[in-house]
């Protein structure tokens, strides 16, 4: 199986989850308002965002990851490195939720930006391999 047919279902997938994600954070801001701090709903909302938007970016990306030519072992690389981006950058936010507190980092700002790493790394190279097809 090539990683551009399964991970992209993975990411659908997981799309769902981030559909229970906005169900819960709709349930905590409306019929159980005051339910999160400040701090808590920024952390939530930020986390839920991240995730639907870069879930439908990797979908995206797996329709242009057969298209740069790499190996088939480098595109499950770059594909698995991607989706752990997605999930560490939007992860850290919920973590950052339980864990952070006002105005300090957390380990959950240290995830957030370490899959911010992975995402621009998996991207720059579908970049770089779109490229040298042209």
């Amino acid at each position: 199986m090539e990683a551009s047919t399964l991970l992209p279902a993975v990411a659908v997938f997981s799309l769902v989850t981030v559909e229970f994600g906005g169900h819960a954070l709709l349930q905590l801001t409306t019929v159980q308002n005051g339910t999160l701090t400040p701090l808590r709903e920024r952390s939530f909302r930020a986390g839920h965002a991240h995730a639907g938007v870069l879930l439908i970016l990797s979908l995206v990306y797996f329709l242009y990851l057969p298209r740069a030519g790499f190996s088939s072992g480098t595109e499950w690389l770059f594909g698995i490195l991607l989706l752990a981006g997605v999930l560490a950058q939007s992860g850290g936010f919920f973590l950052h939720l339980a864990l952070g507190t006002e105005g300090h980092s957390s380990p959950g700002t240290h995830l957030t930006r370490g899959g911010a790493l992975l995402l621009a790394a998996a991207l720059i190279a579908l970049g770089l391999g779109l490229v040298q097809h042209l």
